[in-house]
Parts: structure tokens; sequence; C-alpha cells
């Protein structure tokens, strides 16, 4: 009598380990099957050290598709070599350059505007606006992939810093006060992009 109670307690919680057991060790091996990258891939996160995902734009400034390309990095020296002291202090040392210094501030042609150091696609002249800061300012970047924002809690304020993707580049910062249809104002400094007429 003692042996028949005891017996189905004894059998079910062995099946129900068995089971868990069975389960998991299932659960592990299609973990195992999976895509390298599954896991960054689905948080929006690069799938490869050293690589950033960006979207690039041809001669025409039309839309040529996404792409993972290397991540542009140099030594500080390189970067003094190949920059302006004044893109240099803004791009690699996070400074801003003096308001209605810049040369594109006042660029009205059709383009984009790229970032100094690696090339990459950053603002469209079609969503440039006289802001009356004395800085160029955009009411979005050109495509999301391209820049990163990150909160900046520098000279006593926080503000949100603009940056490219692909080098780190500081090109400014974005705020609230921008007009329709984003309400964002992206101050960026002329010194951080170069601008490319389109023909």
């Amino acid at each position: 009598m003692s042996n028949a109670i005891d017996k189905p307690p004894q059998h079910r919680s062995r099946r129900s380990f068995l089971a868990a057991s069975a389960g998991a060790c299932g659960a592990l091996a299609l973990w195992s099957l999976r895509p390298a990258g599954a896991a960054f891939a689905a948080s929006g996160k690069t799938t490869t050290p050293g690589m950033v995902t960006i979207v690039q734009f041809g001669a025409n400034g039309k839309k040529t598709g996404k792409v993972v390309v290397p991540k542009v990095v140099k030594s500080d020296a390189e970067w003094q070599q190949l920059l302006s002291p004044i893109s240099y202090q803004v791009a690699r040392q996070a400074g801003t350059e003096r308001p209605s210094t810049g040369d594109t501030l006042n660029v009205h042609d059709r383009g984009l505007f790229r970032c100094i150091c690696c090339d990459s696609a950053v603002f469209s002249s079609e969503t440039k606006f006289d802001s009356g800061t004395g800085w160029p300012s955009f009411w979005q970047p050109i495509a999301r992939e391209n820049v990163v924002e990150a909160t900046d809690r520098s000279d006593g304020m926080e503000r949100t810093a603009v940056s490219c993707r692909q080098c780190d580049a500081h090109l400014g910062h974005v705020f609230t006060d921008g007009p329709p249809p984003t309400g964002l104002r992206y101050c960026m400094n002329s010194a951080a992009m170069h601008f490319v007429k389109l023909a």
C-alpha cells in the first residue's frame, strides 16, 4: 500500500525531470544551430566586430542600398595629418566651430553632405533649412543608419550628440526645436562635412 502511494509521485517527478531535460537539450541544440550573428541581428547591432551597416548613396543622390562596411579607424596622428585643424578639432575632438563661419552654412544647391573623415553620406540638401543659428541645420539625417545619437553631458549641460556611424566623427547636436515634419534641428558643423553637388 505504501509503495503504491509513493510510486506515482516518483514516476511523475522522474517523467517531469526527463521531459524538462529533453526540452532543454533540444533548445540548446537549436540555439547552437542558429546563425552566428542572430542575436546581434535581432537587436539591430552589427554581426561582425569592426563592421557597421550604412545606407549608401550614388553620385546622383539616389539610395543604392544598405551595405555592411568596415568601421574606419585611424590613429590620432593619422587624423591630424588628413584633416584641417578645425576639422580635426570638431570631428575628432568633439569641438564646435564658431557660428556663421562654416563654408556650407549658406549652401543651397542640391546635393549631399558627406562626412569629412570617411565620405559617408550623412545629410541631404532636401532637409536643410535656415535655422538662424549660424550652423548648417537639417530636420533629419539622410538615413538613420548613417548616424549615431548619444547623450552628451559635457560643458555642464545635457544634449544629444550626433556622430558618423562609419568613423565616429562628431558632426554636431540635435535639438527638439526644428520645423515640421520632424520637429528636430540637427545643428551640424560645416567642418565635419563636405558638400557634393548633384549633377
